[in-house]
């Protein structure tokens, strides 16, 4: 069922040892820490299909000499629908720690009879990326595809995070930024309206939000440029909250069902 694949998408070598000053850059942000821990409820229409969750594990870790967060992401169908179009996808990242550019990612998705493992390596000094797929017949990894990337290319996982780090205490309603980033062999641009602010209710609670569009080109998913709508919390976190989209078999969302170790206090309605 490629339902919830699509929806998670909508919320992750060198030995030399050169200075990496000018080639990583490091930003200043107090949004997230190791160890949180965010649970979705995933829904399509009326019903519940299937739950997500999004991890920072407690530890760092050490990649091409550099401090690493990981960063893995689960979504698998639920009950009834389980048993007929089975989704259990897990998602992941080495995200740096300082310039929140990914060093790896990986994909192991498992929906119904298709089957992708995909692992992707990111060499910032030179500005290349490595693709690499499993053959389903023979277990081991084709030939790598190689791409030449922009600075500070980023993954959706390490994008996730760089998004969380945006300031929109200046943006004025109607403003519209640009994140950019590399997914399954194309690179991509994406404009974000910034909507305003809210009251929303999920199921973790009652929150002060941050609205944004995805403003969405044309595709045969989405139906219209303002398919997309997505809640963050509005404080020095950025959660995301909710997100809803209007898809042509349907409409279907993502809600906050629990969460663990936010590094800051939430901006929640009592």
């Amino acid at each position: 069922m490629k339902t919830l694949h699509y929806i998670l998408l909508l919320l992750p070598l060198t030995a030399f040892t050169v200075s990496d000053s000018p080639i990583y850059t490091p930003l200043e942000y107090n949004s997230f820490a190791r160890g949180e821990e965010l649970n979705y409820k995933v829904n399509f229409g009326i019903f519940s299909i299937g739950q997500a969750q999004m991890v920072i594990d407690d530890k760092f870790y050490r990649i091409n000499h550099r401090e690493c967060y990981k960063v893995d992401v689960y979504g698998k169908t639920t009950g009834m629908v389980g048993w007929v179009a089975n989704v259990d996808d897990h998602w992941g990242a080495y995200v740096d720690s300082s310039a929140l550019v990914p060093h790896i990612s990986y994909r192991k998705i498992r929906e119904g009879k298709y089957k992708k493992d995909e692992i992707v390596r990111f060499d910032h000094r030179v500005n290349l990326i490595e693709a690499k797929v499993k053959n389903k017949k023979t277990g081991e990894y084709k030939e790598p595809k190689v791409y030449v990337a922009p600075k500070d290319i980023r993954d959706m996982l390490a994008g996730y995070l760089y998004l969380r780090t945006t300031d929109f205490s200046k943006m004025k309603k109607g403003e519209i930024f640009r994140i950019s980033g590399f997914f399954e062999d194309e690179f991509y641009e994406l404009d974000i309206r910034f909507r305003g602010r809210e009251k929303i209710k999920t199921k973790a609670g009652k929150f002060r939000a941050i609205k944004l569009e995805p403003i969405m080109p044309d595709n045969k998913l989405f139906d219209g440029e303002d398919s997309i709508l997505a809640w963050v919390s509005d404080d020095e976190n950025k959660i995301p909250l909710k997100v809803q989209a209007k898809m042509f078999i349907g409409n279907a969302g993502v809600e906050l069902k629990s969460y663990r170790n936010i590094k800051n206090p939430l901006n929640m309605i009592n």
